[in-house]
């Protein structure tokens, strides 16, 4: 599973570099639970929790059967 939330995360990547950020997969669990870690302009962006809920999420969600959820972590 961790390498098709990979490359989830590669087709949406280009979007926040576009804006100065990114974002790193740290873990996915075994009970599909996503960690990633927010990096760049995107660590401090007031809009990252909706980046990361209606962006990163929805896009790893849709791809990745199994994934029940992305949380960021510091």
């Amino acid at each position: 599973m961790k390498e098709e939330v990979e490359k989830a995360l590669d087709e949406i990547r280009p979007m926040l570099q576009n804006d100065g950020g990114n974002v790193e997969l740290v873990e996915v669990s075994d009970e599909g639970v996503v960690l990633v870690r927010l990096q760049g302009a995107c660590s401090g962006c007031p809009s990252a929790s909706i980046t990361l809920k209606q962006g990163i999420e929805r896009a790893i969600m849709e791809k990745v059967p199994g994934v029940t959820s992305v949380h960021a972590i510091g």
